[in-house]
């Protein structure tokens, strides 16, 4: 006899994906070299990408930054740096020097945002061609950090669509969007669940509202979502919450019915 745990249901919409983000020395992130190394060693199956945050691609020391980028590519955890970095370079006017910055330290990719610039679709998709070309992994981020409207399902579809033409593999929906709709309409994010594209994107939640919200966007949209902004020290916990183990999901692994998937 083996004793198992509880299986994550990997059916019904998402890719099922965990993007954790990388604060540096922080309450809600992860210090150092050895921390990171701890949190693969346990967590490291159940984590997909880890986003540098921010600007730390600047801010913190580049040689022990290296050595983290090197051990989550160890752990086969692609690292990516935030769209902050991308779009505090698009207003310098120094985007092409994100990629000696980058490949110093060994970051295979980088998110292209617009939360405080705007891109028109060309220049948009121009870049994400032009880093593309140069070997990153690009990751798109849809939305806004203050939106001032509704998300427009048809319009993030022709996004969606456009930006994987032009080679981002996936798709990060930025938070503040996701808690907009849920306010002005909450049926929006039922139709989001059935898009044929929804394996393409990932749901930024917040850390700050760990374990709650977490549980929430499972209970919505099942254990197979795929979730961005992932504190490290909340990844092991949310994969729990994935199988139905825990008080977010009311323990759902001894619930007669499956797992919401």
């Amino acid at each position: 006899m083996t004793l198992s745990l509880p299986p994550r249901d990997m059916g019904g919409p998402g890719g099922g994906l965990t993007a954790v983000i990388d604060f540096g020395p922080d309450s809600a992130g992860w210090t150092g070299v050895q921390g990171v190394e701890d949190l693969l060693a346990i967590a490291g199956p159940y984590i997909d990408f880890a986003k540098i945050y921010a600007m730390n691609a600047l801010l913190m020391p580049q040689e022990p930054l290296a050595r983290i980028v090197a051990a989550y590519g160890a752990a086969g955890v692609a690292t990516f740096s935030g769209g902050i970095l991308f779009e505090w370079a698009h207003r310098q006017g120094e985007v092409e020097a994100l990629v000696p910055l980058l490949r110093g330290l060994g970051i295979q990719g980088l998110e292209i945002s617009e939360n405080y610039i705007r891109l028109n679709p060309a220049e948009r998709d121009r870049w994400i061609g032009w880093f593309r070309d140069r070997g990153f992994d690009v990751i798109y981020e849809f939305g806004r950090k203050t939106p001032d409207e509704s998300l427009d399902i048809d319009r993030l579809a022709g996004i969606i669509g456009a930006v994987r033409d032009k080679g981002a593999h996936h798709v990060i929906v930025e938070q503040s969007e996701i808690e907009l709709a849920t306010r002005s309409d909450a049926g929006i994010l039922d139709r989001l669940a059935r898009e044929p594209w929804f394996a393409d994107i990932l749901i930024e939640a917040d850390p700050l509202r760990f374990p709650a919200q977490h549980a929430d966007l499972i209970r919505r949209f099942g254990a197979n979502v795929s979730l961005a902004n992932i504190a490290p020290g909340q990844a092991l916990r949310l994969e729990g919450l994935r199988r139905g183990i825990g008080r977010g999901v009311d323990y759902s692994m001894f619930s007669e019915e499956e797992v919401p998937a």
